[in-house]
C-alpha cells in the first residue's frame, strides 16, 4: 500500500545519523555507560575538587556495603499454586525488583566508584556481585518476561557494572557474562521488536527499549547480537519517542508516569550523548516539556490531575526532573518553577556524579505568561487563576483525550477535577491496588469514578485507545478562560454526541454546559466526587470543603434530579486500602434523548461567605444566567459584581459580561473569539 505525508516547513530538522557512523561512536573499550574511557582522567581530578561532595558521599555508600554487602542469592519465584496478581503475588513481584536493585545498583555504585578513584575494595566486591547475580536463571525469576519490573533494572544495572568492573573481569568471567546477557537482551528483544514500532501504546515497553540500549552499549562487539538491539533503540528514539505526548509537552499517563518515566530516560539521554554524540533534547517535545508540570502543579499544589498515581501528588517531587530539563532547555521559567518548589538538589549517585554542576539557568517568573495552557496533543487543558502560587490559586483540569482510556491515563473524557487554594475539592478517586484488580477495573477505569457522565448507569469505552475525546475549543484571556470538549466517540455508538463547555471567570466561578444527544432516550447520572462528604442543602446549593478550602456547586439546569451520595466503593479496593471519598450522583427521572445540563462552581475560603446565589432563565434559544462574584480586589465598592451569561446550544454560543455595582462593563468574553 502507499500512503502519503506532509512534511511542515517548520519542522524540526533532527538527521539520523547512518548506522555505520553511529556505530563507529560506540568507544572500542570500557566503560561505556554515561562515560567514556578518555573521560576517566578528568573524573577523578574533579573527584577531588569540584564533584568531591558528591564522590565523599559515593565513597560512604561503599563504605556501608563493604561493612553490610547486598544479599545475592537468587530471589523466589512464584509458587505454582499462587494465583496472578494476588496480594501475594504482588509481594514478591515488587520485592524481587527492589532486591534485584539493592545488589546490582549496589554494584554499580561500587564499580563506578572505583573507577573515579575510589578503593580497589569498591571494584572486587563489585565484580563479586555481578558474578553472584550471573548465577541467576536468565529466564527465572528476575527475568524480562517472567518479571519486567525485576528485569529490566537486572539488565541495565548488569550492564552499567559489566563495563565498570571490565578491567577487574577475567577472559572467562567475560564470556560468562556475555552468554547470560545474550539470552537476556535477546528476550528484550524479540518482546520489543518490531511492536514497538506499530504498535507503540504499552506502558512499561516505554522504558524497557532504552534498558535494551545500555546492554547493547556494554556489550556492543561483544555480543553479535547487540550492534542490532542497539540500532532499534537509536530507531525507536528517532522515530517514536515520547509516544504519550506530542510536541505540545503534555503526557497521557499522568504527571506521576511522566516524572517516572522521563527521568529513567534521562539515563539514556545521557548515555546516547556520551556513547555517540547524540542530543537527545533537540526533540521538539523538550522545548515545552517543563510547562506540563508548571501549568498543572503550581507551587504548593497537592494534586496531581489525572493518571495512575497522581491523586496527592505535591509538586516539590518534580524539582529534581525539572531541573534537568530546566538545564537542558535553558528555560528561565522552568528554573524559576524548580526553585519556587524548593530547588532541584543533585543526587548523591553515579549519575549524579556524572552530571556535576548543572549549567546555571537564570530564573524568571511566568507573569508574563497566560496562566493557563491546552495541551491538545493528550486532551487536556489546565486552566488556573495564579500560576506563582498554589495557595492562591484556583484550578481546574479537563481532560477529552485523542489516546482514549488506554493504559495508566484511563479516566473518561469530557472529565474535570477541581482545586482551590491548594486543596482539592471535586476529584478524581478510587485506588491503584493492583493493575487490572475488581477495583481497578470497573471503578477507576468507569466513568462513575470521575467528574462526568453516564448514560443509562453505564460510562465510556473502558482501558481503549477508541474511547476518546477531543478538545474543539480552547481560550485564554486575563478574565476568563474557556474549553470545550467533544466526547460521543468514547460511548460506544450510544451517543451522537456530549459536548462540556467549561467557562472560567478567573478566580470565582465556573459555568459547565453540557448538551447530549442520545440514539436512544435514556437516563443520565452527572457524577461529582470530593475527599470529605458534601453538605447537599439542594441541587442547586451543594457545599464541598477541604480544610480551609471550599466551593458551592450550583446544578441549574434540569431541575428535580434525584440526587444522591455514597461513600462506598463499587467494587472496593483491596482491604490494604483504607482510603474513603464521596460520591455524588445525580440523575435525571425519566428518558430522554437530548438534555442540557447547567452547573455553576463557586470557589471560596472556608472561613469566609459567598455573596448570593446564582440563578437562571430559561430562554427562548437557551439559558441566561446570572452569578454573583466577589468584587475586584482593591474597589472601593463592597457590593458584589455580576456575572451574567448566555448560553445558546444550537448556536454552540457562549457569551459572558462581568459587570460592577453600577452595572458597568468590567470584562467580557465570547466563545469561538481568542
Amino acid at each position: 500500500s502507499t500512503r502519503s505525508f506532509n512534511v511542515d516547513e517548520d519542522s524540526a530538522i533532527l538527521p539520523q545519523p547512518t548506522r555505520a557512523e553511529l556505530m563507529s561512536r560506540v568507544p572500542t573499550t570500557h566503560p561505556r555507560l554515561f562515560i567514556r574511557p578518555e573521560q576517566l582522567g578528568e573524573l577523578r581530578q574533579r573527584a577531588q575538587t569540584d564533584l568531591k561532595p558528591i564522590f565523599d558521599n559515593l565513597c560512604r555508600q561503599c563504605d556501608a556495603m563493604l561493612a553490610k554487602p547486598p544479599p545475592t542469592a537468587e530471589p523466589p519465584t512464584y509458587p505454582p499454586e499462587m494465583k496472578h496478581r494476588s496480594e501475594e503475588w504482588c509481594k514478591i513481584w515488587w520485592d524481587n525488583r527492589v532486591y534485584t536493585i539493592k545488589a546490582l545498583d549496589g554494584a554499580a555504585t561500587l564499580a563506578f566508584t572505583r573507577l573515579v578513584g575510589g578503593k580497589d575494595e569498591y571494584g572486587q566486591l563489585a565484580k563479586r556481585i555481578l558474578m553472584d547475580c550471573a548465577k541467576w536463571a536468565p529466564k527465572g525469576a528476575t527475568g524480562y518476561r517472567y518479571n519486567d519490573e525485576a528485569g529490566m533494572p537486572y539488565n541495565s544495572r548488569f550492564a552499567r557494572t559489566y563495563s565498570y568492573v571490565y578491567d577487574l573481569l577475567s577472559e572467562d568471567e567475560r564470556v560468562q557474562c556475555r552468554d547470560l546477557m545474550r539470552i537476556r537482551g535477546e528476550e528484550m528483544y524479540q518482546h520489543l521488536y518490531p511492536k514497538l514500532f506499530w504498535k507503540p501504546y504499552a506502558s512499561h515497553d516505554n522504558r524497557a527499549w532504552h534498558f535494551l540500549g545500555e546492554v547493547a552499549l556494554a556489550f556492543f562487539g561483544e555480543i553479535p547480537e547487540a550492534e542490532e538491539w542497539l540500532w532499534f533503540a537509536m530507531n525507536v528514539y528517532a522515530c517514536i519517542y515520547p509516544v504519550w505526548s506530542d510536541a505540545d509537552g503534555g503526557w497521557h499517563e499522568g504527571v506521576c508516569y511522566w516524572r517516572s518515566y522521563l527521568y529513567r530516560f534521562t539515563w539514556w539521554a545521557d548515555i546516547m550523548e556520551s556513547a555517540m554524540g547524540i542530543n537527545a533534547f533537540a526533540k521538539p517535545y523538550f522545548a515545552n516539556v517543563g510547562y506540563y508540570p508548571m501549568y498543572l502543579q503550581p507551587p504548593g499544589s497537592k494534586d496531581g490531575g489525572f493518571g495512575d498515581l497522581a491523586a496527592n501528588e505535591t509538586a516539590d517531587r518534580n524539582a529534581e526532573l525539572v531541573g534537568i530539563l530546566a538545564a537542558q532547555a535553558q528555560n528561565p521559567y522552568w528554573q524559576w518553577y524548580v526553585d519556587a518548589i524548593g530547588g532541584a538538589k543533585v543526587p548523591g549517585t553515579y549519575v549524579g556524579f556524572v552530571r556535576g554542576v548543572m549549567p546555571t539557568v537564570v530564573a524568571k517568573p511566568p507573569v508574563d505568561l497566560p496562566s493557563s495552557r491546552c495541551f491538545r496533543g493528550t486532551g487536556q487543558a489546565v486552566l488556573n487563576s495564579n500560576l506563582l502560587d498554589a495557595r492562591d490559586n484556583v484550578q481546574l483540569v479537563f481532560k477529552s483525550s485523542p489516546f482514549g482510556t488506554q493504559s495508566h491515563g484511563y479516566e473518561s473524557n469530557n472529565a474535570f477535577t477541581f482545586n482551590a487554594y491548594s486543596e482539592r475539592l471535586l476529584i478524581r478517586t478510587g485506588c491503584y491496588d493492583s493493575w487490572g484488580s475488581d477495583h481497578h477495573k470497573n471503578w477507576g477505569w468507569d466513568t462513575k469514578s470521575v467528574n462526568s457522565i453516564s448514560v443509562n448507569g453505564k460510562g465510556q469505552i473502558k482501558q481503549s485507545p477508541k474511547s476518546q475525546g477531543e478538545i474543539t475549543d480552547f481560550a485564554c484571556t486575563p478574565r476568563f478562560d474557556y474549553v470545550a470538549g467533544e466526547a460521543a466517540k468514547a460511548y460506544g455508538g450510544r451517543l451522537n454526541s456530549f459536548k462540556r463547555r467549561i467557562l472560567f471567570c478567573k478566580p470565582d466561578a465556573v459555568v459547565i454546559f453540557d448538551t447530549l444527544d442520545a440514539v436512544e432516550a435514556a437516563t443520565f447520572d452527572f457524577h461529582l466526587h470530593a475527599v470529605h462528604a458534601m453538605d447537599i442543602r439542594s441541587q442547586q446549593d451543594i457545599r464541598v470543603q477541604n480544610n480551609g478550602a471550599a466551593c458551592q456547586v450550583a446544578m441549574l439546569w434540569p431541575n428535580n434530579l434525584a440526587v444522591t451520595q455514597s461513600d462506598k466503593f463499587d467494587p472496593p479496593p483491596r482491604p490494604r486500602f483504607k482510603v474513603v471519598e464521596y460520591h455524588l450522583t445525580a440523575q435525571t427521572r425519566q428518558p430522554q434523548r437530548q438534555l442540557e445540563f447547567v452547573t455553576v462552581i463557586r470557589p471560596y475560603r472556608a472561613d469566609q461567605d459567598l455573596p448570593g446565589n446564582p440563578s437562571l432563565e430559561k430562554t427562548s434559544d437557551g439559558f441566561a444566567l446570572a452569578i454573583p462574584v466577589k468584587a475586584i480586589a482593591g474597589s472601593s465598592s463592597a457590593t458584589p459584581n455580576t456575572l451574567k451569561v448566555s448560553f445558546n446550544p444550537a448556536a454552540d454560543d457562549v457569551q459572558a459580561f462581568l459587570l460592577d455595582s453600577t452595572e458597568r462593563i468590567i470584562g467580557s468574553f465570547a466563545s469561538g473569539q481568542k
